[in-house]
């Protein structure tokens, strides 16, 4: 079962899923990172089993202190997407590592993408600390930026993980 920590939070992905953290690739950090003013990527690519699905998952994770990003959330998911599909295309044909390569060109490969923001705020908000993204709101308005690769893009937390084949601890 391959699994993947991100801080405080370890994913989990059924048996035959190919798992990998993009934006800690070599080809991302050495080559590609730079180009223009610089491009970002998603923490999490995790392709199915048979081609079927690759999911581009972005982890956020809020409990222990606020957002500080001027950048709406959607905004930034969204550029973290676009980008992470040219570097897969650009690794696909230009990667160094084989691994990375071909990881890629599975992708590529694939009947359908799927984004998935992964997003950890306090479980139980207070006046003091309360929840301060809406989630509807940015399922929405990332639906709007990203329905050119995924028309129902999902924004997801440990306690409700519906629609994810993965499970999150």
């Amino acid at each position: 079962m391959p699994s993947i920590t991100e801080g405080n939070l370890t994913f989990e992905f059924p048996s035959g899923w190919e798992v990998s953290k993009l934006d800690a690739w070599s080809f991302y950090r050495k080559q590609f990172m730079s180009i223009g003013n610089g491009t970002k990527a998603i923490d999490v690519l995790a392709v199915e089993p048979g081609r079927t699905c690759a999911w581009l998952i972005e982890i956020k994770d809020y409990r222990q202190g606020p957002r500080t990003k001027t950048l709406e959330i959607a905004d930034e998911i969204a550029i973290k997407v676009r980008d992470s599909l040219a570097l897969l295309a650009a690794a696909r044909v230009n990667a160094t590592d084989g691994d990375q390569k071909a990881i890629a060109n599975r992708a590529l490969n694939v009947r359908s993408l799927r984004v998935v923001l992964h997003l950890e705020q306090r479980v139980k908000p207070s006046r003091l600390f309360p929840r301060e993204i809406d989630q509807a709101n940015v399922q929405q308005k990332l639906r709007q930026r990203v329905k050119a690769i995924d028309p129902h893009p999902m924004v997801r937390e440990r306690a409700v993980m519906a629609g994810c084949p993965w499970t999150v601890r």
